[in-house]
């Protein structure tokens, strides 16, 4: 099947057995091909291949993302796009592809984002990057978890990277934002993590919740707005962690053993502490929310677990799996791997 959109909102490409969703830029006009395996044909506004009942529309089962007890699915295994994004903070070509064998899931793309971004105060313009990334095919839980410091969890389906943390630190005695007043906003190495989102700073994030590093790489710090875009009230998949296991934004099934249960917002069951913790920069100054030590994980209190994920079923792995959420309050992307890297 090849879609040809001026520029295709990147979850029209989410499952190898459909591909729907009305053009969202404006942009010059690019193609993108899905292997569909010979899956029906999708026309803009077409949700049946990631509806809460997890069918096609003759209600038979997709069996194109069912296999090895739900572990491997053809979702992200033959996506081939390129479309010139011609809005206002881009102006670039994103290209993305992603391609399977029996053990991997291999991305390669440039790292432009597929989707509008019209505000932000980025430091830096949005550049073109040569990314080519490596996913397990069936990933594994591992004894515990992986903590990546000031490094990606994962890559969103159009080759973004999904990098939550910043560089930016303050000490004990800080008294301000500005410089010179004890943070630091690049290679901080002073104890108070500062967040991107929230808080006292601002990092000049766009709508999508992502801005660029020196370097120019566009990365998201949060809910990638963009990426959902027509996708209201769906469990969207929008990515995958380094571990292999799938991420997806926002929504997901009231009952996560049940696709046809309602589809709700997800929770996280990390809370803003009651009280700051002792020694940390006068919250008058600092609000709580502004260091990633302002936040605690208390099990029960949401949907999810220390690294912002559960077990159940997803549109495309209808036989349950490990995945992710990225949700609207802290830790807004996972800090932590549940599963092992290649």
């Amino acid at each position: 099947m090849t879609l040809r959109n001026p520029l295709i909102p990147l979850t029209a490409l989410l499952v190898a057995s459909s591909c729907a969703s009305p053009d969202a830029t404006g942009a010059d006009a690019g193609v993108a091909s899905v292997d569909t395996g010979g899956s029906r044909d999708a026309s803009p506004g077409d949700d049946a291949a990631i509806s809460s009942d997890a069918h096609d529309a003759d209600g038979a089962d997709d069996a194109e993302t069912t296999t090895d007890a739900g572990l491997a699915t053809t979702a992200a295994c033959a996506i081939d796009y390129s479309a010139f994004n011609a809005s206002t903070r881009v102006n670039a070509q994103s290209t993305y592809a992603w391609t399977c064998t029996d053990t991997t899931r291999q991305l390669t793309g440039n790292g432009i984002p597929d989707h509008p971004v019209e505000t932000g105060s980025f430091a830096t313009p949005v550049g073109s990057q040569n990314l080519s990334v490596s996913f397990p095919r069936q990933p594994a839980l591992a004894n515990q978890n992986t903590v990546r410091r000031r490094q990606p969890y994962g890559y969103a389906l159009n080759a973004v990277k999904l990098d939550p943390e910043t560089a930016a630190t303050c000490t004990d005695r800080a008294t301000s934002t500005m410089p010179g007043s004890g943070c630091v906003m690049v290679m901080g190495g002073d104890p108070w993590q500062v967040e991107a989102i929230g808080g006292a700073f601002r990092f000049g994030t766009d709508e999508s919740n992502a801005h660029t590093q020196p370097n120019g790489q566009y990365h998201y710090h949060g809910m990638p707005e963009g990426m959902l875009a027509g996708r209201a009230d769906l469990v969207t998949l929008v990515g995958f962690a380094l571990d292999g296991f799938p991420i997806y934004a926002r929504h997901g099934y009231s009952d996560s053993n049940d696709p046809r249960s309602p589809i709700k917002v997800m929770v996280s069951s990390w809370q803003l502490k009651a009280t700051p913790d002792s020694g940390r920069p006068d919250i008058a100054v600092f609000p709580m929310g502004t260091f990633t030590q302002d936040f605690e994980y208390v099990p029960g209190s949401g949907d999810l677990d220390d690294c912002n994920g559960r077990t159940g079923v997803t549109p495309e792995f209808p036989n349950g799996t490990y995945h992710y959420y990225i949700t609207d309050t802290y830790p807004f992307i996972q800090r932590c791997l549940k599963g092992t890297m290649l």
